[in-house]
C-alpha cells in the first residue's frame, strides 16, 4: 500500500527574498546595538541627574576643584575596571583586582626604595609584576580548570598576605624617589590642576577602547563570553586567548598599583579589599553582562564616574562612612539586578 505524500505547510515567508534576508541579518545586531547605546544612554543620564542632586544639596560640590577630585578618585578604580570589562565579557570574574593593586604598589615599594632602582625600571616592573598575577589567574583558569570565582579569590587573599609579609605589616615611603609622586599628582596644565594620573585614565580608555573594538582580541574576547564552545570548535584556542585577557588585566592592575602608590606617596600593605567590588560595579552599571557576550568601555568609564561622584557626594553631605558603604552595596545590588532584567528580555 502506498503511503499517501505529505505536503509541508507553506511557510509564512520565504526567507530566500531579499527584503527578509537583509532583515534576519541585519536587524539582530542593529537593535543590539541600539539596545547597547539606549543603556549607556541611560547610564550617562543616572550620572547627570546624581551629579545635579549632588549640586543641589550642596554649594561646595560642583567647583573646579571637587570635579578634579573626583576625575582623581575615579582614575585608580576606573582603571582597574578597564581590565575587569574584559574579563567579565568573557563570562569570567576577578576578586583579586582590589589586593593585586595593594601587592603592585608594596612591590613598586620594594623595587624603588629597597632595590634602588631607577624611576621607570621600577615602574615598568611593576607593571608588569600586575601582569604576572593576571597570568597565573589565567593559567589557573584555563588550565587547571578551576572556576574564575574560586581560582581569583584564593588569588585576592594571597595578594592581602603577601603585601604584609613583603612590606612587614608597615608602610613603604618613597622618600628617595620624589618624581614618584608626580606620576598621579603632576599638574600638567598650567594654572589649572589638572594631574597627570587623570591623563594617564584618559589615555587607558582609548586603548582599552581600540583593544576591545579593533582588534582580534576583543574580537574573541566577544566571541568567548558569547559561546566559549562554539568559539573553541570553530578552530580558536580559547585556553590561550582567555591567559592572554587576564594577563591584560593584570596589567590595568599593575597600571593602578602605580598611580594608587603615587597619590598617596607610599605604598600601604593594608586595604584593597572591596575595591574590586567597586570595580565590577562600574563594569556593570555600564552596561556589561555578568553573563559574557555583551558591554563596552564607554559606558565602563560612566560606571566608574558614577561611584566616584556617589562617594564623593555623600562625603560633601556629611553621610557617615557606614552609611556609604550601605549606598554603594545598594548601587551594586542594584546594577546586579538590572543585569539580570537585561538578560531575560534579551
Amino acid at each position: 500500500m502506498t503511503s499517501p505524500t505529505v505536503t509541508p505547510p507553506k511557510p509564512d515567508r520565504d526567507p530566500s527574498t531579499t527584503a527578509f534576508a537583509a532583515i534576519d541579518k541585519g536587524a539582530t545586531p542593529r537593535f543590539a546595538r541600539i539596545r547597547g547605546s539606549l543603556q549607556q544612554l541611560l547610564a550617562f543620564a543616572s550620572l547627570i541627574l546624581i551629579v545635579l542632586v549632588f549640586s543641589l544639596a550642596s554649594p561646595h560640590f560642583f567647583t573646579t576643584n571637587n570635579l578634579v577630585s573626583i576625575l582623581t578618585a575615579a582614575t585608580v578604580t576606573g582603571i582597574l575596571a578597564l581590565g575587569t570589562t574584559f574579563v567579565i565579557i568573557t563570562g569570567g570574574i576577578d576578586l583579586s583586582i582590589g589586593t593585586g593593586m595593594v601587592l603592585s604598589g608594596v612591590m613598586a615599594g620594594v623595587f624603588l626604595t629597597y632595590l634602588g632602582w631607577p624611576l621607570w625600571a621600577g615602574v615598568l616592573a611593576t607593571i608588569l609584576f600586575g601582569g604576572l598575577i593576571g597570568l597565573i589567574n589565567g593559567v589557573n583558569i584555563s588550565v587547571l580548570g578551576i572556576p574564575p570565582f574560586i581560582a581569583t579569590l584564593g588569588m585576592m587573599l594571597i595578594a592581602a598576605g603577601l603585601s604584609l609579609v613583603i612590606s612587614g605589616t608597615k608602610p613603604i615611603y618613597f622618600k628617595d624617589h620624589p618624581d614618584f609622586q608626580s606620576i598621579m599628582n603632576l599638574s600638567i596644565i598650567p594654572g589649572i590642576r589638572f594631574p597627570l594620573g587623570v591623563a594617564i585614565f584618559i589615555v587607558m580608555i582609548v586603548v582599552a577602547a581600540v583593544l576591545l573594538s579593533k582588534t582580534i582580541l576583543g574580537r574573541y574576547t566577544f566571541s568567548i563570553g558569547s559561546n566559549e564552545a562554539a568559539t573553541a570548535l570553530s578552530g580558536v584556542n580559547v585556553r590561550r586567548w582567555k591567559i592572554i585577557i587576564y594577563t591584560l588585566a593584570g596589567l590595568f592592575v599593575g597600571l593602578a598599583g602605580v598611580l594608587s602608590a603615587s597619590r598617596l606617596s607610599s605604598a600601604q600593605p593594608t586595604g584593597g579589599m572591596g575595591l574590586e567590588l567597586e570595580a565590577i560595579a562600574a563594569v556593570v552599571i555600564g552596561g556589561t553582562s555578568l553573563q559574557g557576550g555583551k558591554g563596552s568601555i564607554v559606558g565602563t568609564v560612566i560606571g566608574a564616574l558614577i561611584m566616584a561622584v556617589l562617594t564623593n557626594g555623600l562625603r560633601i553631605i556629611s553621610v557617615p562612612q557606614e552609611w556609604q558603604s550601605v549606598a554603594v552595596g545598594v548601587v551594586i545590588l542594584v546594577a546586579v539586578y538590572l543585569d539580570m532584567l537585561r538578560r531575560r528580555r534579551a
